[in-house]
C-alpha cells in the first residue's frame, strides 16, 4: 500500500520527518530474508547514480510524513519484517530514528544501504545489508571502505555484478578483506547485463563461499509497483 500525500509537505527536515516514496507489503526478493513477507518502507532520495539502478523513481518526489505516521502505517500491515530502503535511506538523518523505533516496536529490521554513507549511528540490531559498487556500476568510488570493519556478524554484504571483469573484481575483494570470514556474502546478476546462469556457473567453478541470488520479486512480478 504506498503511503498517500499528508499535510506534511513543506521541504525540511528534523529528526521526526522523513521523505518517503512508498510503504508496501510484499515479499522480500533478496538477501537471507529471501521469501519472507515484509513490510518495504522506501525513503526517497539518493546521493549515488548507479547505472542499473531499478528504483531511479525514488530519487525525486515522494512527501513528508512524521516518524509516528510511518510507524502506524507499518504496523496496519500486520508483519514483523520491515526492510527501510531507497534510494538511499540513509541520506536522511531522521532514518536512524526511525530503524531504532522499528526495533524498540519488536520488528525484525533489515536496511538496504550502497555502503556510501557511514553506518555507525546504525541500531545494531538492524540487519544491515551493505551493498559495495562494483566498477560496471559506475559508482565504484563512492564505496566507503571504512564502513566494513562497522559491520556485524547478522549484516550482509551485495555485490551486483555487470560483467565478468565484475566478478573477478569482486571476488578480489571478497578474499582481500576476508568478508566470507565475517558476513554473508551475497552476489547478483545486474538483469540484462550478464546471464544469471553464467554467474552460477563461476560460483560453482571457483567454489566460492558466497550466495547466489536472483531477485525473487521481479520473477513472480516483474516491474510492477508496489510488488
Amino acid at each position: 500500500m504506498a503511503v498517500e500525500p499528508g499535510r506534511q509537505t513543506r521541504p525540511a527536515a528534523s529528526a521526526t520527518r522523513l521523505k518517503l516514496t512508498e510503504i508496501f507489503l510484499s515479499l522480500q526478493g533478496e538477501s537471507t530474508f529471501v521469501g519472507c513477507p515484509t513490510v518495504f518502507v522506501r525513503l526517497t532520495g539518493c546521493p549515488l547514480r548507479c547505472q542499473y539502478c531499478d528504483t531511479a523513481y525514488a530519487f525525486h518526489g515522494g512527501h513528508w510524513h512524521e516518524l509516528a505516521e510511518v510507524m502506524v502505517s507499518v504496523a496496519s500491515h500486520g508483519v514483523r519484517h520491515v526492510c527501510v530502503t531507497g534510494g538511499e535511506p540513509l541520506a536522511q538523518k531522521a532514518c536512524l530514528p526511525l530503524l531504532t523505533a522499528l526495533c524498540d516496536a519488536g520488528y525484525t529490521v533489515s536496511l538496504e544501504t550502497s555502503g556510501a554513507i557511514d553506518v555507525s549511528g546504525v541500531d545494531p540490531r538492524v540487519v544491515k545489508i551493505l551493498d559495495i559498487k562494483t566498477p560496471g556500476s559506475d559508482e565504484v568510488e563512492r564505496n566507503r571502505w571504512s564502513n566494513l570493519p562497522l559491520l556485524n556478524p547478522q549484516d550482509q554484504i551485495k555485490f551486483v555484478l555487470c560483467s565478468r571483469a565484475d566478478y573477478d573484481w569482486a571476488k578480489a575483494i571478497v578474499a582481500e578483506h576476508g568478508l566470507c570470514e565475517r558476513q554473508t556474502v551475497l552476489f547478483s546478476p545486474s538483469a540484462s547485463q550478464i546471464a544469471a546462469r553464467d554467474l552460477a556457473d563461476w560460483i560453482v567453478a571457483d567454489r566460492l563461499h558466497v550466495r547466489f541470488q536472483m531477485q525473487l520479486h521481479k520473477l513472480l512480478w516483474g516491474t510492477e509497483p508496489g510488488r
